[in-house]
């Protein structure tokens, strides 16, 4: 079992920035990747961005020049650096995680709890 556990969400004005991580712990021999969803009221969870062991990264259009998403592989976390926020980034923000138990083994898709990210004035 893989447990995420994320942090760093809050109220910010609009334009502001905000700094979430993600740390994972518990049994797995591997993660493969780790990203960050999103959902705001009454619409459905979306990518946000996404990185994989190698550094690689994927942004939503969206999200492209105002996130930024790294990882520490030896800590085991993701973190997303939010600038310029706009009120429509109002949402739940979810950590997620693809992990392998054991080396060559098959991938099991993980979510955290998730934090509210609310920008207004």
């Amino acid at each position: 079992q893989v447990q995420l556990v994320e942090s760093g969400g809050g109220l910010v004005q609009p334009g502001g920035s905000l700094r979430l991580s993600c740390a994972a712990s518990g049994s797995f021999r591997s993660i493969v990747s780790m990203g960050w969803y999103r959902q705001a009221p009454g619409k459905q969870r979306e990518l946000v961005a996404t990185i994989i062991s190698g550094g690689t990264t994927n942004y939503a259009d969206s999200m492209k020049g105002r996130f930024a998403i790294s990882r520490d592989n030896a800590k085991n976390m993701v973190t997303l650096q939010m600038n310029s926020l706009k009120p429509d980034d109002t949402a739940v923000y979810y950590c997620n995680a693809n992990v392998r138990t054991y080396l060559g083994g098959p991938i099991f898709n993980y979510w955290g709890q998730g934090t509210q990210v609310t920008v207004s004035s």
